[in-house]
């Protein structure tokens, strides 16, 4: 294992020109409003570029980073130099581990299309249930919440898009519904690596914050099933389903809330989902509604119970790509596995220019912090690259030639490249947004809300994860802010520091990389727009019924004891 320290890399900070670190500023304007606009203006061009003129994504993300650079230079002060690292440095960890996990995923598709494969899996998954709002609950909230927890960085939203296509779902359609199922499993997705950060960010007992956590998802663990059904098929037809939809939802709620009280944020999703599944398959043996509606919501006949489902070996050849690949994406995701592999192969690369030479300032931390910028090189243990060969066993598996897997592995190839180049713009955006400060900016002007704040907090969890992709992000850059304002205010710092992720969780249906990840999944690459205006509402309609939540919570010391309890 290669480490680079700070302390080793003095010469070439001499060279770059920078010779001590650069402390954020969060004020520069002298004027709250004004420097809040100005922080805002590289997220505002990303959602109006991708809203208004219906850029593709590459374009609206690389005009909002030209936009972060000026800003954060011209406004901000921020030495040119480390704002180009800083942006280099996220589009390198925007292709590794993120794109990484896309580029596999999709490729297993294409291998499971010319091996004839996919069209089993939608005959096998007919067999269980062939009423289209079924199989969302199934396929998009359930099995999306197992992938979700053993690997995150838009796994669920790729792997379950791809499935919901093949059972007829317009691309579109399938892109929106999973990005709004991937909702209530984020706080502990990728083996509980958000409320980890979160903990480590705030020191706050890790324990008790993934119990209050929780708390606060258990509602909408219940609500979100519903929200799904609603949203695709109306209020009428999603009441037409309401006993399978409630048992989904109690079950993976109450699932979530016992595997955190009891055991911590690792297993919660992989668990909650896998009893889910289990429950949901077994309460369809005894109930099904009254109307069966396909993909495009018309009734259809109903056929004899399981008479779809065909031979065992049919349904061993259907799921065998996709055990495969759930198979590695757990294996990868387990903790001593993955030390091993790091152990043998992981470089960690300090950033020379970059490691430590930029001091996060109070109020945003609670004292002076060197942001860290050291990059993890993690080509073997990253969990895209258990994804890339289990599809590479499973084309073999299924019989295909070498020619037939390389011709899929060159067709993933173009049909990612623009991807390839939206994702490593976006991440360099957040990654400079967070060195620079622009995020704490926005943070801070939320934490002026007083009275007001519990609400207003959940919503800067919310703008973490919408600005950066992710939850684990939002709780780094937002935690400490979080829990120095409760203190401050007389609110319980887990409380607030649970409702930052509560809130992120939100955010993350409106990411501009969760909606890249599921148009490339689609190959729906240029209709970002279309799906942002979809999900945009009901992202914020969850984040305000969250804050509402913690609102209350945080006003009625009663349900506060009992959150803490």
């Amino acid at each position: 294992m290669l480490m680079l320290h700070a302390a080793n890399i003095s010469l070439p900070l001499v060279c770059m020109g920078i010779s001590s670190p650069w402390a954020q500023s969060y004020d520069p304007m002298h004027n709250w409003g004004l420097s809040t606009l100005l922080a805002s203006l590289p997220l505002l061009v990303l959602l109006l570029t991708l809203l208004g003129p219906r850029l593709k994504a590459h374009y609206a993300a690389m005009a909002a980073l030209v936009v972060a650079l000026l800003i954060t230079i011209g406004i901000f002060h921020m030495p040119a130099k480390l704002a180009v690292l800083a942006t280099a440095y996220g589009a390198a960890y925007g292709l590794l581990p993120i794109f990484w996990i896309i580029f596999p995923v999709i490729f297993l598709y294409q291998l499971t299309v010319r091996a004839g494969r996919f069209n089993l899996l939608q005959e096998s998954l007919v067999g269980i249930t062939q009423d289209s709002r079924l199989q969302l609950l199934l396929i998009a909230f359930a099995l999306g919440a197992f992938f979700e927890g053993a690997a995150g960085f838009g796994t669920p939203v790729a792997v379950c898009a791809t499935i919901l296509i093949g059972l007829g779902f317009p691309p579109l359609q399938a892109a929106g519904l999973s990005l709004i199922a991937n909702t209530a499993p984020v706080a502990f997705g990728a083996v509980g690596i958000p409320a980890i950060a979160l903990a480590g960010v705030t020191g706050l007992d890790l324990h008790i914050l993934t119990r209050v956590i929780a708390a606060l998802l258990t509602p909408f663990c219940v609500i979100v099933p519903f929200w799904l059904i609603w949203a695709f098929a109306g209020f009428k037809r999603m009441l037409e389903i309401w006993p399978a939809i409630l048992v989904t939802g109690v079950t993976f709620a109450t699932t979530q809330l016992l595997m955190a009280r009891f055991h911590g944020p690792w297993l919660v999703d992989i668990t909650a989902a896998v009893v889910t599944i289990a429950v949901f398959i077994a309460f369809l043996r005894v109930w099904q509604p009254k109307q069966i509606l396909n993909a495009q919501l018309q009734t259809v006949p109903r056929l004899a119970q399981h008479a779809d489902i065909g031979s065992f070996r049919s349904i061993r050849r259907a799921i065998l790509p996709w055990f495969l690949l759930a198979s590695f994406v757990v294996v990868w995701g387990t903790p001593r596995f993955t030390a091993i592999l790091d152990a043998a192969t992981t470089l960690h690369l300090a950033i020379p220019g970059l490691h430590h030479m930029v001091l996060h300032m109070p109020p945003a931390v609670a004292a002076p912090t060197a942001e860290s910028a050291i990059f993890k090189f993690n080509w073997l243990s990253a969990t895209g690259s258990g994804i890339l060969i289990a599809s590479l066993l499973a084309g073999f598996l299924m019989g295909l030639k070498p020619r037939e897997i390389a011709a899929a592995f060159w067709h993933t190839v173009l049909s990612t490249r623009f991807s390839a180049i939206t994702i490593a713009s976006l991440i360099g955006l957040s990654y400079l947004t967070r060195f620079c400060g622009l995020d704490a900016t926005l943070g801070l002007a939320f934490a002026r809300t007083g009275i007001f704040y519990p609400f207003f907090g959940t919503i800067i969890g919310w703008l973490g994860t919408a600005s950066t992709g992710s939850d684990t992000s939002s709780n780094i850059l937002f935690g400490s802010l979080q829990k120095i304002t409760s203190q401050q205010l007389g609110i319980s710092p887990y409380i607030m520091a649970a409702a930052n992720s509560g809130g992120g969780v939100m955010g993350k249906m409106i990411d501009a990389q969760s909606i890249v990840v599921s148009t490339t999944a689609t190959e729906s690459y240029g209709q970002e727009g279309t799906i942002l205006r979809f999900v945009f509402i009901h992202s914020i309609g969850l984040v305000c019924l969250m804050g509402l939540l913690v609102s209350l919570i945080v006003h009625f010391p009663t349900l506060t004891r009992l959150i803490l309890k």
